[in-house]
């Protein structure tokens, strides 16, 4: 608000001093409507007696003939007898003095174009650097916003998922409350904490959630707001920043993405590298230089602390790094309590069970999933957020919003039907694969149809028989396909990549196979804009080896998946029915078919058959299996 009451004032000014200096010229506007003529002929009029009156002012006669015209000339000085000749001829005349203008007005009316740029300039320059408190070269000083005590109202209790991070910083919230409880022992408080994990994962909340235990001020920049066009002026914004925080000591400082000005210093040459180097050797000095900076705590965040100078990441500058990862099923669980307490949830809603289905989510993913189910349930006109609003969020979050306009033939939705019943039977009949959770033909993304699997705990490594197990499961589609439709269509395309890669990893990464044993047959390398690279290290006759061990894995579980679904062909009849009839099955439903009995009528109603019509797609979308 205050930014753009100034810069309306500078425009008013600007209008008023235009304003005065055109009302200085108004009285030259007196002459307006008169005819110009010559001197001569002016003169020739008044010996004619053809002027009546005649008005002098400022070397210039403005003149009214006997038949009312108006006209005006201009007179010089040297004209001595001009007067006598008005005079004789019965002109009445009258003569003005100019008016006298002020020192002041003469200054200010020449001195104004040059002050007119000079302002320009001025203004030009604020906006180019993005104003600043205190005038238009104050882009020196630091952009960053302070959060008093009153303002910070986020605390640990907010915070959830990240119980190990959350004691790494609590003695930081100690020593700001009570400094003389580690400095009577001689002990010393971290400088500064550098959290390190991935996007949205809530460094930033945690951050405030320091603050606002500790109830000191806190300071938040973002890295790359250092960073500007000209040579020295983010090392500037670094002095003005730690100046304002020991004015406010103890409080902390938190530079976001600090990455952005932390890189390894050398990797270029001149230019605006030297800006940013010149801002990092300003931040070194600052956390430990010369002069103790007591009472002020720095914490950064940053998902790529790889990059970072090494210089940043010694003891005494940044003494400790707090991880923050991906939070587990009881974390998930947790920070879905934290975001649900902000909308009206239904009873039937089952945290531990939403947290089971979101593995590998980010706090804000799950704040994401909490929204879009209140999303949702405004929509349908519902006062409370049910389960299913939450199953329909997860569902659109994962694996892309329902394609309802989507129209199949009906022999293509019997084949997607018995392609997902062949997975769902197969995951439900092998001892160690994770639950069914949902089967759909419902067309989502590039997926005519899913079957989705819930782990009952986070996984931490993986297994041979669970691995052997999850081949035999991407296979079933195929062979129902094979078994009930007597054909195949690509639509298992993706499950036979998703089998190859995982026998490939068995045998040539985790010595998995007991025929070449332990031995790392391709060296995995990580390249930064290509992703992972394979490289063979091995004869053309040891792969030639490898290739049929792999062959060999792929042929048993698909002989297993085949007889499974040949020995439960009437299990796999009844889903697909199910599904024709439903198009979504959940696990209590298939539960019931497993168990040889009719499965119940969906919780939310029967939805309304697809009709059986052309599809106009202009293709076939594969079918899609996600075991977690």
């Amino acid at each position: 608000m205050n930014n753009m009451f100034s810069k309306a004032a500078i425009w008013v000014v600007i209008a008023l001093v235009l304003f005065t200096v055109f009302k200085q010229f108004d009285g030259r506007t007196l002459a307006g409507g008169a005819t110009p003529i010559p001197y001569s002929d002016f003169l020739d009029e008044v010996k004619a007696r053809q002027i009546r009156e005649a008005t002098i002012e400022d070397r210039t006669i403005i003149a009214t003939t006997n038949d009312g015209k108006r006209i005006k000339t201009a007179v010089t000085y040297l004209d001595r007898g001009l007067i006598g000749d008005l005079i004789n001829n019965g002109v009445k005349f009258d003569v003005k003095q100019p008016e006298e203008q002020s020192f002041l007005s003469q200054v200010f009316i020449s001195w104004f174009p040059m002050l007119l740029l000079i302002g320009v300039w001025v203004f030009f320059m604020r906006q180019m650097q993005g104003g600043g408190k205190g005038g238009a070269f104050s882009f020196g000083r630091s952009k960053a916003r302070m959060l008093d005590e009153a303002s910070n109202t986020v605390t640990f209790a907010d915070v959830a998922g990240c119980d190990e991070a959350k004691e790494e910083v609590q003695e930081l919230v100690d020593f700001l409350r009570d400094p003389t409880k580690f400095q009577k022992l001689g002990g010393r408080i971290p400088r500064g904490v550098l959290m390190v994990g991935p996007p949205g994962t809530g460094k930033t909340l945690l951050a405030r959630a320091i603050a606002g235990e500790a109830k000191v001020p806190f300071f938040t920049i973002s890295g790359s707001d250092f960073v500007e066009m000209f040579v020295g002026v983010g090392a500037s914004r670094v002095r003005d920043m730690f100046e304002n925080a020991k004015k406010h000591s103890p409080c902390i400082i938190f530079i976001d993405e600090i990455d952005a000005v932390g890189r390894h210093r050398g990797a270029g040459l001149g230019g605006g590298n030297d800006e940013r180097e010149q801002t990092l050797n300003q931040l070194l000095v600052e956390m430990d230089g010369f002069e103790a900076n007591s009472g002020v705590i720095v914490i950064a965040a940053t998902n790529r602390a790889d990059v970072l100078d090494k210089a940043l990441l010694r003891p005494g500058r940044f003494d400790r790094q707090v991880m923050v990862g991906l939070p587990d099923i009881r974390g998930r669980e947790q920070i879905l309590y934290v975001h649900m307490r902000k909308v009206p949830i239904a009873p039937d809603v089952k945290a531990d069970i939403l947290a089971r289905g979101t593995p590998g989510f980010s706090g804000a993913d799950l704040a994401n999933l909490v929204n879009e189910a209140a999303l949702f349930a405004a929509r349908r006109n519902k006062r409370l957020v049910e389960m299913q609003d939450f199953e329909d969020a997860k569902d659109k979050i994962v694996m892309g919003p329902e394609r309802k306009s989507a129209v199949m033939r009906e022999e293509e939705r019997r084949n997607t039907a018995y392609h997902e019943s062949g997975h769902a039977v197969v995951a439900k009949l092998l001892p160690k694969a994770d639950p069914v959770h949902k089967v759909t033909i419902m067309p989502r993304g590039y997926a005519l149809g899913l079957t989705w699997q819930l782990p009952e705990h986070d996984r931490v490594n993986m297994y041979k028989d669970k691995m052997l197990e999850e081949i035999a499961i991407l296979f079933g589609g195929r062979i129902a396909e094979e078994i009930f439709m007597h054909q195949m269509s690509t639509g298992a395309s993706n499950d036979f990549e998703r089998a190859t890669k995982l026998a490939r990893a068995m045998v040539t990464r985790y010595g998995m196979s007991e025929t070449l044993g332990t031995m790392v047959y391709e060296d995995s390398e990580q390249d930064a804009y290509f992703g992972r690279m394979t490289s063979k290290t091995v004869s053309e006759a040891t792969q030639q080896k490898v290739d049929l061990e792999i062959r060999s894995i792929l042929d048993a579980q698909y002989a297993l998946s085949r007889r499974l679904l040949e020995e439960n062909q009437d299990k796999v009849e009844v889903m697909a029915k199910a599904l024709l009839e439903w198009e979504t099955l959940d696990a209590d439903q298939i539960n019931d078919i497993m168990e040889g009995h009719e499965p119940r009528p969906p919780k939310a109603g029967v939805p309304a058959k697809r009709s059986a019509s052309d599809n106009t797609s202009g293709g076939v979308s594969p079918n899609a299996t996600a075991p977690a």
